[in-house]
């Protein structure tokens, strides 16, 4: 490709374009466009591999290969080099492939005499459908260049295979059961109910009509256009509802990637080598979501879904399109994934409940969803393959079930389960304003975690004492670089400013080091959850600390501050920390914008310091216990593996001993106590909590009227007495022993 130049590649897309676009059989296109590919990128070899069911490549076109080989020659995804490029939708470059340890030789393709080798993955939706490889008989490197090139042509592949559907869909997924009868689904439960309706499906992925533009200039000038569009509709939400002020962190984070320049530089690049507006957005939205899908932090891969609305909304505006669609009156959304501003374009009174094949609890949509009180499922295989539009759906996500074409009899027990449902959330709405107080007078103190400003209206509609946990990574994780210092403050003073008085404790970032890797090109991690994140990977950059601090102070000025140091390993990191603040508070001071009070904590969540909890009181104004971090490292059982997640129990006697400890020396010492992790907002977690000792809980919005409840009917001096009876056994969880003590007495779980 020596002298290949962006003429010469806009040259080829045309050609493409108009081959694609003939008439004839399509494998006699294909073929025609593998051979046109090879001399314009002076290839010996071009061929083109499709995915097929089973997560099978299939060999469909091929210039300079055998023949006899199309259709023949397959390879499982990871299988081989053209296996790994799909397994991992990264494009490989070698100049001898055959000394590459992932190299498989297949005889009948008859590439013995080709050593080079350059391939690339082919998008559509999102997900790889194939990879496109070229091969030279020479060993010679390729350049970066070469390999946006085919990138390029890979894209423009991909999208005109879709268009002339050259694979049908229904080959490459396998029909399962009899579609009359009724079927049931299963997946994760990310947000509880139970909803009744018709499905409705969301198909955010745009169909580029035109590929190739003979004009870079208009195309430029079209960008330029639609992004402002993109920046009015994003404004539009942002100002178009009185909910908007809840949500407008997250909207935010896409008007702030709107503005991007890198982001923007990357799609005018692709334009110029012949692209339209429309394809250039899909070809660097590929890209970015290939880099992205190689980060190890799950939190960040999760933003891949926010990535992905904010280019289909581009992309509809490019092609005419509006994104809010029309919904029956009791609509099931299904989707693979779906973005926060997709969601919220839906006529959110006639959504009854979100279905998703991909999804996890932090993604954007999923804290829209919450805010909203839809169900949600997610990780339902087949979905969208199983489920037709307007089919009638339970859905169940209590249970994380989705029940196909219901019979009546279902749907009786269903509509039954939602008005049980409604009267409970409407008991719990009656006793909010009632006092948190056990039936034998101990009052308990019942706060919020949030992450979103959305999340700060529960504070009204559950009455709780304040925020116990704020995540302030949580609206920025998006973005390709955490914001400045004005950024950050503008946020943390609407947190303060909604929560009208009551306390707040903001915990420091917490990300991990792929939040960093991601800018710096810094190496990933294998076990990212032991390694550097939060606490430890802030004050190796205490830049990034001090700037947070520095918001914090400016946000909380005049008033009441609390900051949470996360992942504290050593009293020395405390005090390393706390150094850090103190210095930060001297500035301000000094410019007369201190807070007027300043309380500083830490979370309890590495083993270590059980060890050091005395010398800790002494220096913390309080401890929050972060269940979930903890109980996972005391176990040594990762809680995200399903193989493992399982084998132990919070409610083990274990578990509450060493828990009752924390509580007796933290009593001694005097120094404030609370839990936040996930048993905090479990009624039957939270009551061994209030036994052993604990008097402060943080929890999820929708888990403050059930613990209230629970509470409200709970006599704490019988519950203290039973719960210490039975730490001392040998049995491997008191959780059945509690259930039947709740009942006995009237305790409400919920």
């Amino acid at each position: 490709m020596s002298g290949f130049s962006a003429g010469d590649l806009r040259q080829m897309l045309s050609r493409l374009r108009d081959v694609m676009a003939g008439v004839g059989v399509v494998q006699e296109r294909l073929d025609k466009v593998v051979a046109l590919i090879a001399q314009g990128l002076k290839a010996d070899v071009c061929s083109c591999y499709v995915m097929r069911a089973g997560e099978v490549l299939e060999l469909f076109a091929t210039y300079g290969l055998s023949q006899t080989a199309v259709h023949l020659t397959r390879l499982r995804v990871g299988e081989g080099l053209v296996g790994e490029i799909a397994a991992h939708a990264r494009p490989v470059a070698l100049a001898d492939a055959w000394s590459h340890p992932q190299f498989v030789y297949r005889p009948e393709t008859g590439e013995d005499f080709f050593r080079s080798l350059m391939g690339v993955p082919m998008f559509q939706a999102g997900r790889v459908i194939g990879v496109l490889v070229v091969q030279t008989r020479e060993q010679r490197p390729f350049n970066d260049w070469e390999v946006e090139t085919l990138e390029t042509v890979a894209m423009v592949i991909a999208e005109l295979m879709a268009a002339t559907q050259i694979v049908k869909r229904e080959e490459l997924f396998q029909a399962e059961g009899n579609a009359l009868l009724p079927l049931r689904l299963t997946g994760e439960t990310l947000h509880s109910g139970v909803g009744i309706g018709v499905a409705v499906m969301h198909r955010p992925h745009v169909r580029i009509g035109r590929l190739v533009s003979d004009d870079p200039r208009v195309e430029e000038q079209r960008l330029h256009v639609a992004l402002a569009t993109l920046r009015k509709e994003v404004d539009a939400l942002m100002d178009g509802s009185h909910e908007s002020a809840l949500y407008g962190d997250i909207l935010e984070v896409y008007r702030m990637f709107a503005d991007d320049r890198g982001w923007i530089s990357r799609i005018s690049e692709a334009i110029s080598t012949g692209l339209t507006a429309e394809a250039a957005v899909q070809r660097v939205h590929d890209d970015t979501r290939a880099r992205m899908m190689q980060v190890s932090d799950p939190i960040l891969r999760e933003r891949l879904h926010d990535l992905d609305d904010l280019a289909n909304r581009l992309l509809n505006i490019l092609s005419g399109g509006g994104m809010r669609a029309e919904l029956p009156d009791n609509a099931i959304l299904i989707c693979r994934t779906i973005g926060p501003t997709e969601l919220l374009n839906y006529d959110r009174r006639k959504l009854r409940g979100l279905v998703m094949e991909e999804g996890s609890p932090t993604m954007h949509a999923v804290v829209v969803a919450k805010a909203l009180d839809l169900p949600v499922v997610a990780q339902v295989q087949g979905a969208l393959q199983r489920i037709d539009a307007y089919d009638l759906l339970v859905l169940d996500a209590t249970a994380g079930q989705i029940i196909l074409r219901p019979s009546e009899e279902v749907i009786d027990l269903t509509t039954v389960a939602v008005e049980a449902r409604a009267r409970q959330k409407e008991a719990y709405a009656a006793v909010k304003n009632l006092p948190s107080v056990t039936r034998d007078g101990v009052p308990i103190a019942l706060y919020l975690n949030a992450g979103f400003l959305m999340d700060m209206q529960a504070l009204d509609e559950t009455n709780a004492a304040g925020v116990g946990l704020y995540r302030t990574e949580m609206p920025f994780l998006a973005l390709p670089t955490l914001p400045d210092v004005r950024a950050q403050q503008a946020l943390y003073r609407q947190v303060v400013e909604t929560a009208n008085g009551r306390p707040v404790t903001f915990r420091t970032l917490d990300v991990g080091g792929d939040k960093i890797a991601a800018s710096t090109g810094a190496m990933s991690e294998d076990n990212p959850a032991m390694g550097w994140r939060s606490i430890r990977l802030t004050l190796d950059r205490p830049s990034l600390l001090r700037q947070q601090l520095r918001a914090l102070i400016n946000a909380s000025a005049g008033g009441r501050l609390r900051v949470m140091f996360p992942m504290i390993a050593t009293v020395s990191e405390f005090d390393t920390a706390r150094h850090i603040l103190e210095m930060e508070l001297k500035r301000q001071k000094a410019n007369g914008g201190a807070p007027a009070e300043v309380q500083v904590g830490t979370m309890l969540e590495v083993p270590s310091l059980l060890w050091q909890l005395d010398a800790l009181a002494s220096r913390a104004d309080f401890i929050s216990v972060g269940s979930n971090d903890l109980m996972q490292f005391i176990f040594a059982a990762d809680r995200g593996n399903t193989r493992v997640a399982a084998r132990y129990d919070t409610l083990s006697p274990a578990a509450l001993r060493m828990l009752r400890s924390i509580v007796e020396r933290c009593g001694q010492g005097k120094v404030e106590l609370s839990v936040c992790g996930e048993m905090a907002g479990r009624p039957l977690e939270a009551l061994a909590l209030l036994a052993i000792g604990f008097r402060t809980l943080s929890m999820s919005a929708t888990a403050v009227g059930p613990v209230r409840a629970m509470v409200r009917s709970l006599d704490l001096a019988q519950a203290a007495l039973y719960v210490t009876e039975l730490l001392d056994s040998d049995v491997p969880t008191l959780r059945e022993y509690l259930r039947a003590f709740a009942h006995d007495r009237g305790i409400a779980l919920g």
